[in-house]
C-alpha cells in the first residue's frame, strides 16, 4: 500500500494543503489538537471532492443505465459472433458509438477519487512515522500526533503493535476497537449501497448477465473493504466511511427521484406523482414535468408501469401533455371508463380446475340423454314389432319409417322396369 501511495506522492501537497486550511476553521472552534479539528477536516476533504465529482456521478448514472438496456443486444451480438471474436469487438464498438454509451464511465468517479485517496494514505504514514510532508510542518505534525478520535490516533491501524500504537499516545485495545467498528461500518454501508441499487433501481423485465454481475459484487466489494480495512490508518477510515455514506445518500436521491424505468422506484416515483397530480390538478417542479414528458414522448413503447400512470391520470379526468404539463380532458376519462366497462363485460377466465368441471358435466349430461334415448327405443320396440305383422290384402302399406323392412328403401318405391319383370 506504502508503495502504491508514493506513486501518488505529486498530489499530496494539494490534499495536505486543504487538510490544514480546513484544520484551521475547524481548530478554532475546538482546539488545534482534538481529534474533532482533524477528524473534521477529513470529512470536508471527502466532501469538497465528492462536491466535484457530481458531473462525473452523473454520467456514471447514464451510463449504467444504457449498459442494462443494451445487455440484450450485446447478447445477441455475442451469441451470432461467437467465433469470431474481432467481429464481435467490432459490434460492440460500433453499438456503443451508435448508443452513445462509454462502458468505463460506470467506474469513473472512483477513478477520479482514487488519487486523493492514496494521497491521504500517504499524508497520514508520514504523520506516522513522525515525517513533515507537504504543507505540513513540524508544529503541525506534533499537533496531528495528539489528536484521537474516540481514544484511537488518527494514524494508527488495526495491525500496529502494542508499542506502534503507545508511541502515539493509545492503548491497543482502543485503537481496535474504534477500527473494527469503522471497518464494519464501512462494509455495511458499502453493502447497503449495492443493494439498494440492485433490488429498488434495476429493470426487472430485463433478465442479463450483468445483473448477476451486480450481485456478485453486492457482495464481493463489502468483503474487499473488509479485508483492506486492517491496513487503513484511523483518518482513511474516516475518509473511505465518509465516502460511502455520501454515495448512499446520493444513491438514495437518484432512486426517489430519477428512477430506471421499468423498476420499482419507478412504479413508486409516479405512483408519488400521480398523489401529487390529484391534490394539486398540475405537475409542479421542472423535474416532474420532464419526467412526464419523457412518458408521453414513448407513445407505445412505454412500460406497464408508465402505462398505468396514463392510465391513472385519464381515470381522474386529466391528459399528459407533450410539454409535460396535464389538462383537464372529458374525452380521456370516457375513454378510461369505456374501456374499464368493456373489461367488466369480458368473461372472468376459468382455472383449469372448472374448465376440466364444466366439461365433466357436458360429458355427464351427454352420457344420461343418450341412455334417455336408448330407454325410450327399448319401449318404442314392442310397438314397432306389432306394427311389422303381415296386412290384409288389399290394404296399402304405411309409409312410415318403423315399418319398412329390413333391407328396402324408405320412401315410396321406384317401379321396375319392364324388361326386368
Amino acid at each position: 500500500m506504502d508503495t502504491i501511495a508514493s506513486l501518488f506522492s505529486f498530489i499530496t501537497w494539494p490534499v495536505s494543503w486543504v487538510i490544514v486550511q480546513f484544520h484551521k476553521l475547524y481548530g478554532a472552534i475546538f482546539g488545534d489538537d482534538t481529534g474533532w479539528a482533524w477528524g473534521l477536516s477529513i470529512v470536508s476533504l471527502v466532501v469538497l471532492i465528492r462536491i466535484c465529482l457530481i458531473p462525473l456521478f452523473v454520467k456514471q448514472i447514464k451510463s449504467t443505465r444504457n449498459m442494462q438496456v443494451l445487455q440484450p443486444k450485446m447478447k445477441a451480438i455475442q451469441e451470432r459472433y461467437k467465433s469470431d471474436k474481432q467481429r464481435q469487438s467490432e459490434e460492440m464498438m460500433k453499438l456503443y458509438k451508435e448508443t452513445g454509451t462509454n462502458p468505463l464511465s460506470s467506474c469513473l468517479p472512483i477513478l477520479a477519487q482514487s488519487p486523493f485517496f492514496f494521497a491521504l494514505y500517504h499524508v497520514l504514514s508520514a504523520i506516522a512515522s513522525g515525517k513533515t510532508i507537504g504543507v505540513i510542518d513540524q508544529p503541525l505534525l506534533d499537533s496531528a500526533r495528539k489528536a484521537h478520535i474516540f481514544g484511537a490516533p488518527l494514524a494508527a491501524k488495526f495491525m500496529d503493535s502494542a508499542s506502534d500504537v503507545s508511541a502515539l499516545g493509545a492503548s491497543l485495545l482502543d485503537v481496535r476497537v474504534v477500527t473494527a467498528v469503522m471497518i464494519v461500518m464501512m462494509s455495511a454501508s458499502q453493502f447497503f449501497t449495492q443493494r439498494q441499487l440492485m433490488t429498488k433501481n434495476v429493470d426487472l423485465t430485463v433478465k442479463t448477465p450483468y445483473m448477476q454481475q451486480q450481485k456478485m459484487l453486492m457482495y464481493i466489494f463489502p468483503l474487499i473493504f473488509a479485508v483492506m480495512g486492517i491496513n487503513f490508518p484511523v483518518g482513511v477510515l474516516v475518509y473511505w466511511l465518509t465516502t460511502n455514506v455520501w454515495t448512499m445518500g446520493q444513491q438514495m436521491y437518484v432512486i426517489n427521484q430519477n428512477p430506471t424505468p421499468g423498476s420499482k422506484a419507478q412504479d413508486h416515483y409516479l405512483g408519488r406523482l400521480l398523489k401529487s397530480v390529484t391534490a394539486h390538478g398540475e405537475v409542479r417542479g421542472r423535474t416532474k414535468r420532464n419526467t412526464v414528458k419523457r412518458i408521453v414522448s414513448k407513445g407505445s413503447d412505454r412500460n406497464d408501469i408508465e402505462r398505468k400512470f396514463i392510465t391513472g391520470l385519464a381515470k381522474l379526468g386529466f391528459a399528459a401533455q407533450e410539454d409535460g404539463t396535464v389538462i383537464k380532458s372529458d374525452t380521456a376519462l370516457a375513454e378510461s371508463e369505456s374501456g374499464a366497462a368493456q373489461r367488466r363485460q369480458q368473461p372472468k377466465r376459468q382455472t383449469k380446475a372448472q374448465r376440466q368441471t364444466g366439461a365433466a358435466q357436458q360429458t355427464g349430461a351427454k352420457d344420461s340423454d343418450s341412455t334417455e334415448l336408448g330407454s325410450k327405443t327399448s319401449l318404442e320396440k314392442p310397438d314397432a314389432s306389432q306394427d311389422d305383422k303381415p296386412k290384409p290384402a288389399g290394404k296399402p302399406a304405411s309409409g312410415s319409417s318403423r315399418q319398412a323392412k329390413s333391407g328396402q328403401r324408405k320412401g315410396p318405391q321406384r317401379p321396375k322396369h319392364p324388361s326386368k319383370k
